[in-house]
């Protein structure tokens, strides 16, 4: 089975280096899948997401003219475009004898608590640092 530009096939991880890893295809073929196409999450270190003998599936981005072959795990997940699903059930009958503020006071600091772990999550990419020290106020 020739490998073809947007199929999915399970490989092997043969080498990890900075910039990514080497997978072993099933024809026998090696390609490389960048850093940026190993995780949705930023990827400091390749080593602390993939090991050497490690079987992951991947998506064929491309075939360049000399052969490269560009590799991704991230796009090789299913995407799914369906809403989540809330059992509300589970819900009800804690909420059940909430009064209306009670349950936007709940709500404003979840949504509270989920904005700090994003900005979080955003400074330590560095993407925070864009904006530090601009005057926001134009």
């Amino acid at each position: 089975m020739p490998v073809t530009v947007g199929k999915v096939v399970e490989g092997t991880i043969t080498g990890i280096t900075n910039f990514g890893a080497f997978v072993k295809l099933p024809e026998g073929e090696s390609g490389l899948v960048h850093i940026s196409e190993i995780s949705d999450d930023y990827v400091k270190r390749v080593a602390d997401y993939l090991k050497k003998d490690q079987k992951v599936k991947v998506k064929i981005l491309s075939i360049s003219q000399d052969g490269k072959i560009s590799l991704s795990i991230r796009q090789a997940k299913p995407k799914t475009n369906k809403p989540m699903e809330i059992d509300w059930s589970k819900n009800d009958e804690k909420q059940r004898y909430m009064s209306f503020e009670d349950k936007l006071s709940k709500f404003l600091k979840e949504s509270s608590e989920k904005q700090d772990a994003l900005k979080m999550r955003e400074s330590r990419r560095g993407l925070g640092q864009r904006y530090r020290g601009r005057n926001m106020d134009l």
